[in-house]
């Protein structure tokens, strides 16, 4: 009988072993991501090699173009890992998360040991510490977009003469990579090292849009995948391209010159109230003062703030231009 219940024990403890190893090794060892990251690496190079023998060149174009955009709509929902990359930081989200801790912190403190208020602590230290990284995320992104698209067409056109003088796709990107400046290298190395792992380079150029989340971008990787997938003469559709990324640049670089001088009339509105009450200050600080010392004036101050920033937002909206 001891015997017996020892085998029972011994099968059904190797029974709950072997469901265990079934279901849960491969979540512990990682293999179910592995898997899955394996399944989405050239999804799109799977389902063309499949398909695409027997379509025409028409709906292989139409395909290319929906999955494109479908890509492009997911890019437009970012992470944190990606705005840093965007911003051209080699942060990791930890360092981000300790320096927007230590500028609130920073700031709480100044304004503490200054005598500030609680609520001014509260609301200048959260801005501090979320505002103005964020911000400083956008305007290095910014600029780092207006840095590329101005060195993107000749980045353009070293691909068209690398591949009318026989080069292939990739030997003339890393022409690119290798005498181009700065972020136009970085954004064709990333593409080089995309397709050394194993992904198709037309779907690595498609990934550009992902971190440069630019129209020219955007174009540029549906010429390449296009052209991976339905074939045609890469060297003149690259052209094309690069005469259509010129007349743009043009044509914002009109549109900037025809709209500065509303940008200009806008920035002397909205500079006009603070600079009449510095010099009302400076002529009759004790009349002035009042909307410093009493509640009411504090209140009049708080929506004069706030109907000047909506002023400056709508004169905003109405002097750029998406283009």
């Amino acid at each position: 009988m001891n015997l017996q219940m020892i085998a029972v024990f011994f099968l059904v403890s190797a029974a709950v072993a072997g469901v265990a190893w079934v279901f849960l090794f491969p979540i512990l060892s990682g293999e179910r991501n592995a898997a899955q990251r394996r399944a989405s690496v050239a999804p799109t190079a799977r389902r063309a090699s499949a398909r695409g023998s027997s379509k025409s060149r028409r709906e292989q174009v139409e395909e290319s173009l929906s999955e494109l955009e479908e890509r492009n709509r997911k890019a437009k929902r970012v992470s944190l890992g990606v705005r840093i990359t965007r911003a051209g930081l080699r942060w990791s989200k930890q360092r981000f998360y300790l320096t927007c801790a230590a500028l609130g912190l920073l700031s709480v403190t100044l304004l503490f040991a200054f005598g500030a208020s609680p609520p001014v602590i509260l609301g200048l230290g959260f801005a501090a510490s979320v505002g103005v990284p964020l911000w400083a995320l956008r305007f290095l992104a910014k600029r780092r977009e207006n840095q590329f698209i101005e060195r993107f067409p000749d980045a353009v056109d070293i691909i068209v003469r690398g591949i009318k003088a026989g080069l292939p796709l990739l030997d003339s990107i890393k022409v690119i990579v290798n005498d181009s400046p700065e972020p136009v290298r970085s954004e064709f190395r990333a593409i080089v090292e995309t397709q050394a792992v194993g992904i198709p380079l037309g779907e690595a150029c498609g990934k550009l849009y992902e971190r440069v989340p630019l129209a020219e971008a955007s174009f540029f990787g549906i010429v390449i995948a296009i052209q991976q997938k339905s074939g045609g003469n890469l060297s003149e559709a690259l052209g094309n391209l690069s005469r259509v990324l010129r007349e743009r640049k043009k044509m914002k670089a009109k549109i900037q010159a025809m709209s500065m001088e509303a940008k200009a009339s806008a920035s002397i509105i909205a500079s006009l109230p603070i600079a009449v009450m510095g010099l009302v200050y400076i002529s009759s600080p004790d009349y002035i003062m009042l909307l410093f010392s009493h509640s009411l004036g504090h209140l009049m101050l708080a929506g004069s703030a706030v109907w000047m920033m909506m002023g400056v937002l709508v004169m905003r909206k109405m002097i750029n231009f998406d283009f």
